[in-house]
């Protein structure tokens, strides 16, 4: 049985103190969870911060983006051996925002998932379609592309999915339980394809603005093992709510 996996992406918001004042709302709200695993990605300027404050607690560290180089010549960039030896437990890989504003392709894409699992790093890797795209119906065919672009040469050990429909992240819309399904059941069988039976301990989370009030009812899709939460998880009784989703049914 999967492990249902609920992670915290803050993308390019809170500075230090605020981070501070959440995990000290946050922790003890999350303490006695034992059944699902919580995970937090704060901006870089947090990790170290983060990271101390999470020792021998029930909350893993991930972080937002990575670099595929171990070192060098890189100016502005994180490598995994820095994001491991910060304490960060799994990255962030693919995500739409990343693939719109600053041109990540699957090739890209892939070498940071390769560099991230040479570092012993999770990867939470993120796909997903536009509206345009799904309005077209190429739903499936962009999510079996970037399915297999960003996973050639790719142990399966250690990988989260995370679907994203593109039109559903900060937009208020969330993609109905029979859509969320629909592309959870695509991408396992997508997975079974790739890699056997394995697939079947893959955890698949869906991201797009999830809240507190629709967590309950997307967690009912027999292939959807978690969320990947933006502007919901950035109050600690909303993102714990969310985390305790099966707990207050």
């Amino acid at each position: 049985m999967r492990k249902p996996f609920i992670a915290a992406n803050w993308k390019m918001h809170k500075t230090i103190p605020e981070t501070q004042e959440f995990l000290s709302a946050f922790i003890p709200l999350v303490k006695d969870v034992k059944d699902v695993t919580i995970a937090i990605a704060p901006p870089f300027t947090s990790l170290a911060m983060v990271a101390e404050r999470l020792k021998n607690t029930n909350i893993l560290l991930v972080a937002q983006n990575i670099f595929y180089e171990e070192k060098g010549a890189y100016t502005g960039e994180i490598s995994p051996l820095m994001l491991v030896d910060i304490g960060c437990k799994y990255v962030i890989a693919g995500h739409s925002e990343r693939r719109q504003f600053f041109y990540e392709t699957d090739d890209i894409i892939n070498k940071k998932i390769k560099a991230a699992q040479k570092s012993g790093l999770g990867v939470i890797f993120c796909i997903g379609e536009s509206l345009a795209e799904r309005d077209t119906g190429k739903t499936l065919a962009i999510l079996q592309r970037e399915l297999e672009g960003g996973l050639d040469g790719i142990n399966p050990e250690d990988i989260v999915i995370a679907y994203e429909p593109v039109w559903a992240i900060g937009t208020g819309k969330t993609a109905t339980p029979a859509q969320a399904q629909e592309a959870h059941a695509h991408i396992r069988e997508k997975l079974r394809s790739l890699y056997g039976n394995k697939a079947d301990e893959l955890c698949i989370l869906y991201g797009g603005s999830v809240t507190p009030e629709n967590v309950d009812s997307l967690m009912e899709c027999i292939d959807l093992d978690g969320a990947l939460v933006g502007g919901a998880s950035l109050k600690a009784d909303s993102f714990s709510r969310i985390v305790k989703f099966r707990k207050e049914l």
